[in-house]
C-alpha cells in the first residue's frame, strides 16, 4: 500500500530564488507560462512511447497520446494535463523540488536585469515548470506514473513560498495534469480563446495534439494544433517562420536561427534531419562533457534528447532533430556508437552542416561573421579533431591580420588572394592578444616587404594551426619561430641582411650569450628586426606560450624550453652594446635588451623590481653624463 502520508517540504535556496524572481519580477511576455507547460507534457507524451516500446501494456489504457487544456473562467482556473509518462511520489519531489533537475543555477547566473531578455532565459535552462509561477498564485500538480496502481498517484502543490506539500491521492488515469490558479493581475488568461491564440503560435508543431472543449466551453475536445511534427512536413509547405517557431521551442532560444537546413535522405539510408544554426552560444559551450546533440527518433518514436553520436563534438553548437527509419528501436546510446548506419549518417550530416556555413558565409557575409564570433573557436576544434573534414574546415576559418584591424574576418582565400607574386607561404603569428601580435617586433620585415602576416590570438590557435600543414598548397609558416623564411623576398635594396660592418661586431652574439645563458638557448644577429633592438625567437621545435599557458591550465608539465633572443646589429643600442668594455655594464645592458624583448612580446619579467632598479640606474647615469 502506498505511504499517503502528507509532508510539507522546503525547496533548496536556489530554487527558492528563482521562485521569487518569477513571482515579483518577470512580468514581461508572461505568455510563455503555455508554451513551457505544453513543451513538458509533449516531453512526457515521448517518454512514455519511448517506454512502451519494451512494455507495450503502459499504452493500454489509453493509446493516443494527447494534451488537453481546460480553462474555468469563473474560478480563474488553467488546467493542462497529458496522458504520457507521469510521475511517482519520488520523481515529482525530486523534479518540481531540486536543483539537480531544475538547472537553476545556471539560470540565475545567467541573468542580466532586462525583465524582457530575463524572461528568454525561462526553459532555456530547464526551468519552464516554474514560469507557471508568473502568472499563479498557486500551482496544483496531479501525477501518476504509467504502470502504477490508481491509489499510487501523487498531489504536490505550492504557493511559491518556498515551500511545497506531497502527499498520495487517488487517481484513475495516468499521466500528469498542472493546476494554475491565476492571479487577479493574470485572469486575462482565463479565456479560451486566448489559449488557443498562444497554442497556435508557440505550439502549432507539437507532435502531439493539443486538445480544448469547443466554444462554448462544454462541448467536446477539438484539436487546436496542426499535430503534425513539422520535420515530417514537405519543406514547400513550410515558411520561414514556422521554422523559426519550431527551433523556439527546440533551443528554448528567442534569438532567431542564423540559418538551417531541412532535408529528406532516400536509399540504402532514409532519415530526415532539421538542422540550425544558433545566433548566439549556449551558456555550455565550452564545456565539452555538457550535454549535446540531435533530438533522436526513430520512425517518429523519441528516442533521446541528445544523441551526441550524429555530429562530432566540435560541432556540438548545432540544434536540431534527426528522424531515422533504419535503425533498431531498441537503440541504446552503445548501440548507437557501434552501428554502421550512425557512422554513415553523422559523416553526411557534418557535411550538411559544414556545407551551410560555406552557403552562409558566400551569401550573407554578416551573418556568417556574427556566426564566427561566437562559435569560431569551437569550430577550430575540427582541424585537430577531424582530419577528413580539414580542407572544409579551412575554408570556414577567420583570421584577423596585419592586412586589416583587429576583427577576425579574413579567410585563408583572402590572404592567398593578396600574396606577393614571389610568395609562396602562409604566414601567421601566435599572441595573447590583438595588440600584443600587431606590435610584435617580429613583424618588422614583413611590414617592410609588405608580406601578409595572419594575427591568431585565440587561445587555442598554436594548437588548432598544428593541425594545418597547408592550404591551397602554400605551406602555413610561424614567423616567430626559428630562422627567418623568406624564400627570395628578402632581396630588396636597404632591408633586412646584415650590416657592412659585419666583422665589426664579430663576437658580439657570443658574448651576450655568455651573460644569458641562464635565460637563452642561443643569441644571434637578427635579419628581421628593422626598428627594434631586439626580439625573441621560439625554437623550431618548441611550445610556444599559448600551448604552454594550456599545458599549465590542464595541470600538466610543460617541457622547458629557452627562447633565442636575436639582435638588431643597425639598432644603437645594440652598437652602444658591442662598444661597452665594462663586463658589469655589457651584462646589465645585455639583461634589459632580453627583458625588453619579454616585454614586447607581452611576456611577465620574472623579476620587475630588477628591471625597475636596473633601468633607474642606467637613467641615472645618462643625466649624470
Amino acid at each position: 500500500m502506498p505511504d499517503a502520508r502528507r509532508e510539507t517540504l522546503g525547496f533548496q535556496a536556489e530554487v527558492k530564488q528563482l521562485l521569487h524572481l518569477m513571482i515579483h519580477s518577470l512580468y514581461s511576455n508572461r505568455e510563455i507560462f503555455l508554451r513551457e507547460l505544453i513543451s513538458n507534457a509533449a516531453d512526457a507524451a515521448d517518454r512514455l512511447r519511448f517506454e512502451a516500446l519494451s512494455e507495450p501494456k503502459l499504452l493500454e489504457e489509453a493509446p493516443e497520446l494527447e494534451i488537453r487544456i481546460e480553462v474555468d473562467a469563473d474560478a480563474g482556473t488553467i488546467m493542462v494535463s497529458d496522458n504520457g509518462i507521469g510521475m511517482s511520489r519520488d520523481e515529482i519531489v525530486e523534479q518540481l523540488g531540486t536543483i539537480a533537475k531544475s538547472g537553476t543555477a545556471q539560470f540565475l547566473a545567467g541573468l542580466t536585469g532586462d525583465q524582457q531578455k530575463d524572461a528568454r532565459l525561462i526553459g532555456q535552462f530547464g526551468v519552464g515548470f516554474y514560469s507557471a509561477f508568473v502568472v499563479a498564485e498557486r500551482v496544483e500538480v496531479f501525477s501518476r506514473r504509467a504502470g502504477a496502481d490508481p491509489d499510487a498517484g501523487v498531489h504536490w502543490v505550492s504557493a511559491g513560498d518556498g515551500e511545497f506539500s506531497v502527499e498520495t491521492a487517488e487517481r484513475e488515469a495516468r499521466g500528469t495534469a498542472v493546476v494554475l490558479h491565476l492571479r487577479e493581475a493574470a485572469r486575462e488568461f482565463a479565456d479560451a480563446d486566448r489559449l488557443r491564440a498562444l497554442v497556435r503560435k508557440y505550439s502549432d508543431h507539437i507532435g502531439f495534439p493539443v486538445r480544448m472543449r469547443q466554444t462554448g466551453g462544454a462541448g467536446e475536445f477539438e484539436t487546436v494544433n496542426s499535430a503534425t511534427a513539422l520535420w515530417m512536413r514537405p519543406r514547400a509547405e513550410i515558411d520561414d517562420e514556422e521554422y523559426k517557431t519550431f527551433y523556439r521551442h527546440l533551443a528554448h532560444d528567442f534569438a532567431e536561427p542564423l540559418t538551417w537546413s531541412h532535408n529528406r535522405v532516400e536509399g540504402k539510408r532514409e532519415y530526415t534531419s532539421l538542422l540550425y544554426i544558433p545566433g548566439r552560444a549556449p551558456f555550455d559551450l565550452w564545456n565539452r562533457e555538457s550535454a549535446n546533440g540531435l533530438k533522436l527518433y526513430v520512425q517518429r518514436v523519441f528516442i533521446m534528447d541528445d544523441a551526441a553520436q550524429f555530429l562530432p563534438l566540435y560541432l556540438r553548437f548545432v540544434r536540431g532533430v534527426i528522424d531515422a527509419s533504419d535503425l533498431p528501436l531498441n537503440v541504446s546510446r552503445e548501440l548507437l556508437q557501434q552501428d554502421a548506419g550512425v557512422e554513415a549518417i553523422r559523416g553526411a550530416l557534418t557535411r550538411r552542416v559544414l556545407g551551410m556555413l560555406k552557403k552562409l558565409a558566400a551569401d550573407d557575409a554578416a551573418k556568417y561573421q556574427a556566426f564566427w564570433d561566437e562559435f569560431g573557436q569551437v569550430l577550430k576544434e575540427g582541424l585537430a579533431e577531424d582530419t577528413a573534414q580539414r580542407e572544409r574546415l579551412a575554408a570556414l576559418l577567420r583570421f584577423a591580420s596585419t592586412h586589416g584591424g583587429e576583427k577576425q574576418d579574413q579567410s585563408l582565400a583572402d590572404y592567398v588572394s593578396r600574396m606577393r607574386p614571389d610568395q609562396r607561404k602562409i604566414y601567421y603569428l601566435t599572441a595573447d592578444s590583438h595588440s600584443a601580435a600587431s606590435a610584435s617586433p617580429r613583424l618588422e620585415i614583413y611590414r617592410q616587404r609588405g608580406i601578409e602576416v595572419l594575427l591568431l590570438t585565440d587561445r587555442i590557435d598554436e594548437w588548432v594551426i598544428g593541425y594545418l600543414p597547408d592550404f591551397d598548397g602554400k605551406p602555413v609558416r610561424d614567423v616567430g619561430r626559428g630562422e627567418l623564411d623568406l624564400e627570395g623576398m628578402d632581396r630588396d635594396d636597404g632591408a633586412g641582411g646584415e650590416p657592412g660592418d659585419e666583422a665589426a661586431l664579430k663576437g658580439l652574439a657570443k658574448k651576450v650569450k655568455r651573460y644569458l645563458r641562464e635565460q637563452v638557448a642561443d643569441v644571434r644577429l637578427s635579419r628581421r628586426l628593422t626598428d627594434s633592438a631586439s626580439c625573441l625567437i621560439i625554437g623550431e621545435h618548441d611550445l610556444g606560450r599559448q600551448m604552454q599557458q594550456v599545458l599549465r591550465a590542464a595541470g600538466q608539465a610543460v617541457p622547458e624550453a629557452k627562447p633565442v633572443l636575436e639582435l638588431n646589429p643597425r639598432h644603437p643600442l645594440v652598437q652602444r652594446l658591442n662598444a661597452e668594455s665594462g663586463d658589469a655594464r655589457f651584462g646589465e645592458l645585455s639583461l634589459m635588451l632580453f627583458e625588453q624583448a619579454m616585454l614586447a612580446e607581452g611576456e611577465p619579467l620574472p623579476d620587475p623590481a630588477g628591471y625597475v632598479r636596473r633601468m633607474n640606474k642606467l637613467l641615472l647615469e645618462l643625466t649624470a653624463d
